[in-house]
């Protein structure tokens, strides 16, 4: 399903955004509106009437950047409690953004979507709280931003394991990604701590 948003129709020169649904509910690909000429291109990546209307309503509080190098993976990360919605862009290269529903009480309990992010495609991915996140550097590096709707709190830091069979990411890469010591001991899901 698509839909365009509009911070405000009224506005003259309004940027609006395409929300593509993605097969997770509440899990949105977002294609913002680009304006381009002779000088270059600008469009915005963030405005609060925009999202909101999109469904989008929670405050952030955190913003991160990340800069990897290729077969990094950062991932399947989540707090069992300060749940975090992130909203994630790539802002130079190219990674492959996976969301995994880790909500027990979901239909969807234990499914993923993965889309590409990049600096050319200027996608961006809405990840609720409830999802468990991670994604995979495809080029050379990437630089990610992502905004946060809650703090990083380390004690409630969790990770399962990225090749966990059960959930059975389709990764674009064959062989073993670089991951922290961390990632290397994520948890498979049927152990893990999760959310109801």
């Amino acid at each position: 399903t698509m839909g365009n948003i509009c911070c405000a129709s009224s506005m003259s020169g309004c940027s609006s955004m395409k929300v593509i649904e993605t097969t997770l509910p509440g899990v949105l690909l977002i294609e913002p509106n680009i304006f381009t000429d002779h000088r270059g291109l600008f469009f915005e990546s963030w405005n609060a009437r925009a999202f909101k209307a999109a469904g989008i309503a929670l405050d952030f509080v955190q913003d991160n950047h990340s800069h990897s190098k290729r077969h990094v993976l950062r991932g399947l990360h989540y707090q069992i409690r300060q749940p975090q919605g992130k909203l994630i862009r790539a802002i130079a290269g190219e990674v492959f953004d996976v969301a995994v529903d880790i909500r027990r009480s979901s239909t969807h309990f234990g499914k993923w979507v993965g889309m590409r992010l990049s600096d050319e495609n200027k996608r961006m991915v809405w990840v609720p709280p409830g999802f468990a996140h991670g994604f995979l550097v495809l080029s050379e590096s990437a630089t990610v931003l992502y905004k946060n709707t809650d703090y990083y709190a380390q004690q409630y830091e969790r990770s399962i394991a990225w090749n966990d069979p059960d959930i059975g990411i389709d990764w674009p890469f064959e062989g073993t990604p670089l991951l922290s010591e961390k990632d290397s001991h994520g948890q498979a899901l049927r152990n893990a701590e999760i959310y109801d």
